[in-house]
């Protein structure tokens, strides 16, 4: 177990819905690392594409000093869990695993998890709700069922582009991210890059996710999407939070009107100075935006 300013965090497993491996960290504020506040649903947090579950540390430290328990998860493709053989990375298979997540921590727990998902997480929570999943209550971080084309498409591209990247070190990773990031202020250390790397025995460093995720098994109609999403929205009736980056290349003004119109009990608030990685960009306004929404669910 790993302690981390008043906060611990432990590996935990768990079953996606194919018995594909999905390997996360249990913070809590909690000792024994299993409980946290045996009244309040546990926090589920699903990062975004190409993304891990480090990406939700100093909110998961948060929510543990809060007195919560949070569990940040490794989707399918990503990070530690499971790399799948036949390349099942469609939005319904991401949606399968959050339904099967929820189940196992109401078991754990007694509780069904609020989920908390960024961009691919928020897709599949979303979908997840649409397709009958139970969860306490849903935030979204920058997702919304209609999003900006030319956004997806410059990020998909900074993807595909380094997709099968290797890098002689660290540092070269870190500057291809800048680059694409010029508006983030370099990281004083790249300790926390390092755990979206894996190291590979010929000394290269590669991208800790699965480049088949851009693959056209993934790939679906727009319109259909789009639909299916804002069905999905159209028929929440727990606690719902937008979170949303100002300067978002994806969810533009219109795009969260548009979800509120879906979605009328929503709440909804607007991160200055951060764009579509709102965690990552403004960590400390956001945990402090999901702190007052968990707050106000009660016990």
């Amino acid at each position: 177990m790993t302690t981390h300013a008043g906060s611990h965090s432990q590996e935990v497993m768990f079953a996606g819905a194919a018995g594909n491996r999905l390997v996360g960290d249990l913070f809590s504020a909690e000792a024994s690392g299993t409980s946290g506040d045996v009244g309040r649903p546990p926090v589920l947090l699903l990062h975004g594409g190409g993304q891990t579950r480090h990406a939700w540390r100093a909110t998961a430290e948060r929510i543990a000093q809060a007195g919560m328990t949070a569990y940040a998860v490794d989707q399918r493709g990503h990070g530690d869990s499971e790399w799948i053989a036949d390349g099942a990375y469609g939005f319904d298979d991401f949606a399968a695993d959050a339904t099967a997540l929820s189940v196992a921590l109401s078991e754990r727990t007694h509780h069904f998890p609020v989920v908390v998902g960024a961009s691919l997480g928020g897709i599949a929570a979303l979908l997840a709700t649409g397709q009958g999943a139970a969860f306490a209550a849903l935030i979204l971080v920058d997702i919304t069922p209609r999003v900006d084309t030319e956004g997806v498409k410059k990020i998909h591209g900074f993807m595909r582009t380094h997709a099968s990247d290797d890098f002689g070190s660290v540092d070269e990773a870190a500057a291809a991210v800048a680059a694409y990031l010029p508006h983030r202020k370099p990281p004083r250390s790249t300790e926390g890059l390092k755990k979206n790397l894996r190291l590979h025995p010929d000394g290269r460093w590669r991208w800790h996710w699965d480049p088949r995720l851009l693959d056209g098994r993934r790939a679906v109609n727009s319109d259909r999407r789009e639909a299916e999403l804002a069905a999905a929205a159209r028929s929440l009736t727990i606690p719902t939070l937008l979170v949303r980056g100002a300067s978002s290349e994806l969810v533009q003004e219109a795009h969260a009107r548009e979800f509120l119109d879906l979605v009328p009990h929503a709440h909804f608030i607007d991160v200055l100075g951060a764009r579509h990685m709102v965690a990552g960009d403004r960590n400390d306004q956001f945990a402090s935006a999901v702190l007052r929404f968990l707050g106000a669910l009660g016990p």
